[in-house]
């Protein structure tokens, strides 16, 4: 029995499936509205674990994988667009009114998952796997680029470099998503967005992080204002004990996570390393 079908009662609608508001558990600061920082323990407590001195493979990909299709989860119930949907349940064919009737996530949006390699490899794979559950396959797309930090001769980190690329289609009205585990200087994302933008208008830029630096976040959020900033952990190690006691973002200037070598501090070490045992 469909209950769209001709002659068919239309079935009653419960008054409590018919909106659907999440709210996001996050973090005061003075970023930005498109900046969260995301408020959850459960999440902190496997970032802490994945960047403790001697945890090691195949724990770090377990733990990349909770994180990351946690993670995931958040961003689509807020960024996601939600339609009323309505289907028939096992009990219909004894009960006409197991009409099962529930706010969706509207699984004709194109997304694309895009894998900045080498760190960003597993975590976009995490999120591409998980959204062909519930968003319609034909419209997910993984993406490829191969691109690495350039350094100057003090090896601070002069910017990025795209080696090489497999993107599959446009970006027309599609949510982006750009799945790199530390957010540190935002050269790769900075480069990566530039690449896209040349490719159509997407519905949303989403950039989604496990630590980001207020170094990162200024830069991003001065080149690309429309990207859309996801972070487990904002990490500001190396600022003055006073601005330690302030909202992140109030003193955004004498705001410090990169050592000489723009590595995150306290951070967990370059993930593109620990990730894949390629100390290079």
């Amino acid at each position: 029995m469909n209950p769209n079908s001709p002659g068919q009662p239309k079935p009653l609608q419960d008054h409590q499936f018919k909106t659907s508001d999440f709210t996001l558990s996050e973090r005061e600061h003075a970023y930005g509205k498109n900046v969260h920082l995301l408020e959850d323990p459960f999440l902190h407590t496997h970032l802490l674990r994945l960047c403790a001195e001697g945890t090691e493979q195949p724990v770090i990909n377990e733990l990349i994988q909770t994180l990351y299709s946690n993670l995931l989860k958040t961003i689509v119930n807020v960024e996601f667009p939600v339609i009323t949907t309505t289907t028939q349940t096992r009990m219909a064919t004894q009960h006409p009114e197991a009409i099962f009737d529930s706010p969706a996530i509207d699984p004709t949006v194109p997304v694309v998952c895009v894998n900045l390699a080498r760190a960003g490899t597993l975590p976009s794979h995490v999120c591409y796997n998980a959204l062909n559950y519930f968003m319609q396959p034909k419209g997910v797309r993984q993406d490829h680029v191969s691109i690495a930090r350039t350094l100057a001769k003090n090896q601070h980190v002069s910017g990025s470099e795209v080696s090489g690329h497999k993107i599959g289609g446009g970006i027309e009205e599609s949510v982006v998503l750009f799945p790199d585990p530390m957010g540190a200087t935002g050269s790769t994302i900075i480069e990566a967005i530039d690449l896209y933008k040349t490719r159509g208008r997407p519905r949303k830029l989403i950039a989604m992080h496990c630590i980001v630096t207020p170094e990162y976040l200024k830069r991003v959020t001065s080149a690309h204002p429309e990207l859309i900033v996801y972070a487990i952990r904002l990490d500001r190690g190396l600022s003055s004990a006073a601005v330690l006691q302030t909202m992140p973002g109030t003193r955004w200037s004498e705001e410090r996570g990169l050592n000489n070598q723009d590595y995150i501090v306290p951070g967990g070490g370059g993930f593109g390393e620990i990730l894949n045992n390629a100390y290079v």
